[in-house]
C-alpha cells in the first residue's frame, strides 16, 4: 500500500474555519492556545515526521467544521500537552481556566487506555469511556476527532499496529460515532478501517465502485430533474442532492448478501431537503406518484426517530429503468443532525437556546451507568453494550399510541420493564396486534404491544433470562429473585454448579470446597461461597465461568488434565462384579464384560470413530478418538491405552459438538432447530456469537447414534440457507 502522507494543516485555515460561527475574543483565544501548544511540543515529530502541533491542529480543524464551542477547539488544539510534555494540568487551567482544564483532564484520561486487552479490562475501559461523556460530551467528541486524525494518517506506522488500531475503530470507535449520531464521522472512519484490515478489497471496491458509481450516476440526474421539476409545480421548495454510499457498506452488503457488486444497485441514493416537516411527507406523496415504491421499504424515522437522533423518511422505489432507488426526505435541521449528530445539539444549546430535547438524547447514556453496577461479569457487560448501545432498533408501539424504541430481537418482556417495573413484575402474558404471543416473541417494527398483567402474579421467572434482550430487563428480574427467593436460589445455584462441573468432567467431590468457593466468590466482590451459589441460582454469575475457575484451582493443584486421569495402570481396578452404568454401555474393552467405562468430554467418540481406551486411577477406562489431542499429549498414554472396540447398544445416543459459520439473518437458529428436529436428533446445547463482519458462528451439542447419522445431519445443515460451514468440533 503505497503512503499518502496528510497535507500540512495551517492555524490560519483554523481561525478562517472556527471565524465563520465564533467571535473575534474567541479568535485570539485559539490563537494563543496554538501558540501555547506549539511552544510545549517544540521539536516533537509524529511517525510521519511532521511537527506533532499538526495532529491537534487537524483534530481542533475537525471538530471547527462541526461548530463546536471555543473551549472545545482550545481544549483540542492542547489535547496531548499534559500527557506528551512537561506541562501540567494546573498551568492549562491557569492559562487558559477550569473548563478548557476538565476537557484535557478528560481527554488524557482516555488517551492513556489500551484498548486491545483482555476482557475485563476492556470493560472497565468502555467504563470509563461512558462515564468521561456522562461528565461532559465534549471529551469524546475531541476523542472521536483524535482517533479520525490517528486513521487518516495510519499509513506510515508499521502492520501490525494498522491493523489493531483499525480493529478498535471498527469495535469500538466507528459504533460510538453512530450511536452519537455523527454519520459523517462515522462513515470514514468505517472506510479508513476496511482500507487496512481488508487492502486487496478495499482496493479492488476502490477501482470497480467509481465506474459503477459513474453508469448510475446518470440515471440518479434523470430521477432529479424529475423530481425536481415535480416539487416545484407541487409548490415545495426543495435542494436535491445524489449521495454515493461510502465503501463499508457496500463491502457489508456484499459480504452478507454474497452478492457481486454488479448486482448491488444503490451505489447512490437521492436526498431531498425540504423546509418543514409538512413538506417531507408532500415530496413523499410526489415521489410516489412518479415512481412505485417498493412494499416494505418504506420507514418513516421521523415519526419514530432513532435514538442517535435520526430523523428522514426513507423510501425505495422503483426507477425509470426498472431498477431499485432509494430516495431520504428530510428537513435542514434533520439534515445537520444527521451529519453531525450530538454535536448539531451541544452547538445549539451553547448559543444560548434552549434545546428542550439535549437531555433526552443522551438518556441511553444515563441507562448505561445505571445499569453497568448491576452487571458484575465482564463479559456479560461487553454484551449488553452490544445490545443496549450498539444493536440495531425495533419501534414498536403501546396500545394508546406511544413509541417505544428497543434494541432489535426484543420480547414483550423487555418492552414491560421498559414501560415500568411493576408491569414486569406482574406481566402473565402479552397480546401483539390483538393476538396472544408467548413471552420470548420477538417484536417487529410497528407492531402493538399491550402487556397483560395479573396482582396475582408470582412474579419473573428465572427463565426470563434466558431471552430477554435488555440490560434493563435482565437487571430487574435478578434483582426480584435475588429479593424474593433466596433459598431457592441457593439450591438452584448448587444444582447448575454441580452440571457445569460434571460437564467440564471435573470430580464434584474434590472440587467442591468452601475455601476454593470463598476464594472465587471474592473474585466476583461476594462475601463467600454461599452467597456465590445464590448468585448463581438467579443469573447474576454464570455457573460455566465459576466452573472454569474451580477447574483452575484444582488444575494448580495438581490434578490431571481433563479426559486423562494420571495414576498406576492396574487393570484389575477396571473389573467390577456388577453390570457397567448405562453411559458406558456400548464398548468393549479388551474383550471383557463388566467393565466400567464412560466417555471421554475432551473428545466426544461416536460409533463409527476409531477409539481407544485409557486407563484411569480408579475411575473404570476412559474412552477416545484414536488421534484425540489430549492422549498425545500425556507422557503416560503409551503405558496405558487398551484395547477396546465399539459394541453399541441399539438406541444408544452419544453427543456430538457441531460448529456452523453461516450469514447472520433473523430466524436463522429456529431454521437450523428445524432441520435437526426433522432427522430426530436432539439439541442439548446452542450458542450463537455474532460478528462484526456480519456473520455468526452457532454452536452445537447435538445426540447422535453413530457417524452415519451425524454425516447425514451434516449434510441437511448445509443446505439450509445462509449456512457457509458446517463441522464438527473435537478437542475443544
Amino acid at each position: 500500500m503505497a503512503v499518502e502522507l496528510q497535507p500540512s494543516v495551517t492555524p490560519d485555515e483554523l481561525i478562517r474555519r472556527a471565524g465563520r460561527y465564533l467571535g473575534p475574543e474567541d479568535l485570539d483565544w485559539l490563537r494563543r492556545a496554538f501558540e501555547f501548544g506549539k511552544a510545549a511540543h517544540q521539536g516533537q515529530k509524529r511517525a510521519s515526521g511532521q511537527d506533532f502541533i499538526e495532529h491537534p491542529l487537524a483534530v481542533a480543524l475537525i471538530l471547527a467544521d462541526l461548530e463546536l464551542d471555543a473551549a472545545t477547539l482550545v481544549a483540542a488544539l492542547l489535547h496531548d500537552t499534559v500527557e506528551d510534555t512537561p506541562v501540567t494540568l494546573e498551568q492549562v487551567e491557569r492559562e487558559f481556566g477550569p473548563e478548557v482544564a476538565l476537557l484535557v483532564d478528560g481527554v488524557t484520561k482516555l488517551n492513556q487506555i489500551e484498548w486491545r486487552t483482555r476482557l475485563e479490562e476492556q470493560a472497565e475501559n468502555l467504563r470509563k469511556m461512558f462515564l468521561a461523556m456522562a461528565r461532559d460530551i465534549r471529551v469524546v467528541l475531541i476523542k472521536l476527532a483524535d482517533r479520525l486524525h490517528n486513521m487518516r494518517t495510519l499509513a506510515v506506522v508499521p502492520r501490525e499496529k494498522q491493523i489493531a488500531k483499525s480493529r478498535e475503530t471498527l469495535e469500538i470507535f466507528a459504533p460510538l460515532a453512530h450511536r452519537l449520531g455523527m454519520s459523517q464521522i462515522q462513515w470514514e472512519l468505517e472506510d479508513l478501517a476496511l482500507r487496512y484490515l481488508e487492502p486487496e478489497r478495499y482496493r479492488e471496491l476502490s477501482e470497480r465502485i467509481p465506474r459503477k458509481r459513474a453508469e448510475r450516476e446518470e440515471l440518479a440526474q434523470v430521477i432529479i430533474r424529475t423530481l425536481r421539476a415535480k416539487l416545484t409545480e407541487a409548490g415545495i421548495r426543495a435542494d436535491i442532492q445524489g449521495r454515493a454510499k461510502h465503501f463499508y457498506s457496500i463491502y457489508r452488503k456484499m459480504y452478507e448478501q454474497g452478492k457481486d457488486l454488479s448486482q448491488i444497485y444503490d451505489l447512490i441514493a437521492v436526498r431531498v431537503i425540504v423546509d418543514t416537516v409538512k413538506d417531507c411527507y408532500g415530496a413523499l406523496g410526489v415521489v410516489h406518484t412518479i415512481w412505485r415504491p417498493l412494499p416494505g421499504r418504506f420507514k418513516d424515522y421521523i415519526a419514530t426517530p432513532k435514538s442517535n437522533m435520526y430523523q428522514s423518511l426513507h423510501t425505495t422505489v422503483i426507477g425509470p429503468q426498472g431498477e431499485p432507488f432509494e430516495i431520504q426526505i428530510r428537513t435542514w435541521d434533520m439534515h445537520r443532525t444527521a451529519e453531525y449528530g450530538i454535536a448539531a445539539h451541544w452547538r445549539y444549546k451553547e448559543r444560548g437556546r434552549t434545546d428542550k430535547d439535549f437531555d433526552a438524547k443522551l438518556a441511553w447514556l444515563r441507562q448505561v451507568l445505571e445499569w453497568q453496577n448491576d452487571l458484575g461479569d465482564a463479559r456479560e457487560f461487553m454484551e449488553s453494550l452490544k445490545i443496549d448501545v450498539f444493536s440495531d432498533e425495533v419501534f414498536v408501539f403501546t396500545p394508546k399510541g406511544d413509541v417505544i424504541d428497543l434494541p432489535a430481537g426484543s420480547t414483550p418482556v423487555d418492552f414491560a420493564f421498559r414501560i415500568h417495573t411493576e408491569i414486569g413484575h406482574r406481566c402473565v402474558g402479552a397480546k401483539v396486534n390483538g393476538r396472544i404471543v408467548p413471552l420470548d416473541y420477538r417484536l417487529k417494527n410497528g407492531d402493538i404491544v399491550e402487556i397483560l398483567t395479573s396482582k396475582q402474579s408470582s412474579g419473573p421467572s428465572a427463565d426470563w433470562l434466558q431471552f430477554v434482550r435488555t440490560s434493563t430487563a435482565r437487571s430487574r428480574i435478578r434483582q426480584w429473585l435475588k429479593k424474593q427467593r433466596r433459598d431457592e436460589n441457593l439450591e438452584r445455584g448448587r444444582l447448575m454448579l454441580e452440571h457445569e462441573l460434571r460437564a467440564h468432567g471435573l470430580p464434584v467431590k474434590e472440587v467442591w470446597r468452601k475455601d476454593w468457593l470463598d476464594e472465587v466468590a471474592a473474585r466476583y466482590n461476594l462475601p463467600d461461597g454461599e452467597e456465590l451459589l445464590v448468585c448463581i441460582g438467579y443469573g447474576g454469575v454464570a455457573a460455566g465461568q465459576v466452573a472454569g475457575r474451580l477447574r483452575d484451582l484444582y488444575r494448580r493443584q495438581g490434578a490431571p488434565r481433563e479426559g486423562v486421569e494420571a495414576g498406576p495402570a492396574v487393570p484389575e481396578e477396571v473389573r467390577r462384579s456388577r453390570p457397567a452404568p448405562a453411559r458406558g454401555a456400548g464398548v468393549r474393552v479388551g474383550g471383557l464384560d463388566h467393565v466400567l467405562v464412560r466417555f471421554s468430554r475432551c473428545c466426544n467418540p461416536v460409533p463409527g470413530d476409531p477409539i481407544v481406551g485409557y486407563v484411569t486411577r480408579g475411575r473404570g477406562v476412559s474412552i477416545h478418538r484414536a488421534d484425540c489431542n489430549m492422549l498425545k499429549a500425556s507422557p503416560e498414554a503409551g503405558q496405558r491405552l487398551i484395547d477396546v472396540s465399539w459394541d453399541q447398544v441399539a438406541g444408544q445416543s452419544f453427543p456430538v459438538a457441531v460448529e456452523i459459520d453461516c450469514y447472520d439473518r433473523v430466524g436463522l437458529l429456529s431454521d437450523i432447530a428445524a432441520v435437526v428436529a426433522d432427522t430426530r436428533r436432539n439439541i442439548l446445547a446452542a450458542r450463537t456469537r455474532t460478528h462484526r463482519d456480519g456473520t455468526a458462528t452457532i454452536d452445537l451439542v447435538v445426540e447422535v447414534q453413530n457417524l452415519e447419522q451425524f454425516d447425514h445431519l451434516r449434510r441437511q445443515l448445509e443446505r439450509v440457507r445462509d449456512v457457509i460451514r458446517v463441522e464438527r468440533v473435537v478437542n475443544r
